[in-house]
């Protein structure tokens, strides 16, 4: 299983927002935004910041998808 964030950034363009625009938001650096751009792991304290920030629930963000070979 791996995170997918395509969520994410689907929220953003519907928002008009533009990742510079969610750090400052949301209070979280560029390093974690970086992060997860590659899909790679974030703690859940920047995930709750981003939550909070776009008022959503973690799952309008991310999700599991499996790995196919």
């Amino acid at each position: 299983m791996s995170v997918s964030y395509k969520k994410l950034w689907k929220l953003l363009i519907d928002r008009d927002m533009k990742k510079k625009d969610l750090c400052a938001a949301a209070g979280i650096s560029h390093a974690s935004m970086a992060k997860l751009g590659k899909n790679e792991n974030v703690t859940t304290d920047v995930l709750v910041k981003i939550c909070t920030a776009l008022q959503c629930d973690i799952s309008d963000i991310m999700e599991m998808i499996s790995i196919t070979e």
